[in-house]
């Protein structure tokens, strides 16, 4: 069950992040769970872990390291359009 809460929890934040930037994610529901479970890893290594727990993602951390990865994903397309 807590692999299932693992999913949500990485969706919501990758979908927050993509809000929050104006961005869409590539991939959908999918795209919003791996940007939130990689943003996760990345605001853990980045910020440590602090503020509210929820299934093992520390909030504010894991969505400030979504919205980083969302920030690059989005440059890295970008530039890949204009380059084609």
């Amino acid at each position: 069950m807590s692999f299932i809460w693992f999913l949500i929890i990485g969706g919501i934040i990758g979908w927050l992040a993509g809000m929050i930037l104006g961005k869409d994610i590539p991939g959908g529901i999918i795209g919003n769970i791996i940007a939130g479970v990689i943003g996760a890893w990345i605001g853990g290594m980045l910020l440590g872990s602090w503020g509210p727990k929820v299934s093992d993602f520390y909030i504010l951390p894991a969505l400030i390291g979504a919205i980083i990865l969302v920030f690059i994903v989005s440059l890295i397309m970008k530039s890949m359009r204009k380059a084609s």
